[in-house]
């Protein structure tokens, strides 16, 4: 159930990165798949710190953070 959660806060992660970097998105459904690889590459980066992501809020922030970190290095590769 886990694997789950993690790709609809994915989803739900890449519509609001996609707001927040504005001008530097990949559309509607670009940003939505960035959202799961940046669920999974947030929640990675979380623990690497040390931080704990319990609850759907911390998913939520650990994903949009991830998202746009994912943004961010792909803009930086185009």
């Amino acid at each position: 159930m886990g694997i789950i959660m993690l790709i609809i806060v994915g989803l739900a992660a890449g519509y609001l990165a996609g707001l927040i970097w504005k001008g530097g998105g990949f559309g509607l459904i670009g940003n939505l798949l960035v959202g799961v690889a940046g669920s999974f590459l947030g929640r990675f980066l979380f623990n690497l710190v040390g931080f704990a992501v319990y609850g759907f809020i911390a998913q939520i922030v650990a994903a949009i953070a991830g998202a746009i970190v994912l943004l961010w290095i792909i803009n930086k590769i185009r």
